[in-house]
């Protein structure tokens, strides 16, 4: 039981949301536009609104669902570590040659479904860090900080180790941010130039 609900927790993160609307609505793939990354922020910058927020909520819901598994099947395992196989799903799938996202809906609705104490502090702390410096990989980033910090001052919480391999990884996977950002080619939130990204045209 416990491998099928492993395998199941990957396959459901693996589903590549961004890049299925963006290819049946709009007849592209969003992997070869905007910042390249097939998540909901991409999905705003060169979808719109109404692509993003489907991207977003169904990302969301891969988390959210991956993670009550060990619920819905009353195992022992824990949420959290079977919600967060669905994140690597997300941002490796099987599907999209593990080309994928970068993590930060998908953990949301982990954390939806495991600790919503966990939830409310690492994305406050996103939303915060984004409206504080206008880029949204900072704010990324600031979601592993913020759940790291938490799990190390919690009572009880045991969960160092795994969000501390969590920053890691979301470091690595905003690896190409941070080296836009070093030599003053991201692109903040409220730059002009993420206009020029947008898709106007859907496919017929």
């Amino acid at each position: 039981m416990t491998s099928l609900i492993l395998l199941a927790a990957y396959l459901i993160g693996s589903i590549p949301t961004a890049l299925i609307v963006g290819k049946v609505f709009f007849n592209i793939d969003i992997r070869e536009h905007g910042s390249n990354n097939p998540g909901a922020t991409n999905s705003l910058r060169v979808l719109g609104k109404k692509a993003a927020i489907i991207v977003l909520l169904v990302d969301v819901g891969k988390g959210a669902v991956a993670a009550s598994l060990p619920l819905y099947f009353q195992t022992e395992l824990e949420p959290l570590h079977i919600g967060l196989i669905a994140v690597v799903g997300h941002c490796f799938p099987i599907f999209a040659n593990f080309r994928g996202g970068k993590a930060i809906a998908t953990t949301a609705g982990v954390l939806l479904v495991s600790n919503l104490w966990m939830l409310l502090v690492a994305y406050v702390t996103f939303f915060a860090v984004i409206f504080v410096s206008k880029y949204v990989f900072f704010g990324s980033i600031s979601v592993g900080v913020a759940l790291l910090i938490f799990s190390l001052i919690e009572p009880g919480n045991d969960n160092e180790l795994i969000f501390s391999l969590f920053l890691l990884f979301l470091l690595f996977l905003h690896r190409t941010n941070i080296k836009n950002f070093l030599s003053n080619n991201e692109l903040k939130i409220n730059d002009n130039r993420l206009k020029d990204d947008r898709i106007t045209t859907k496919r017929k």
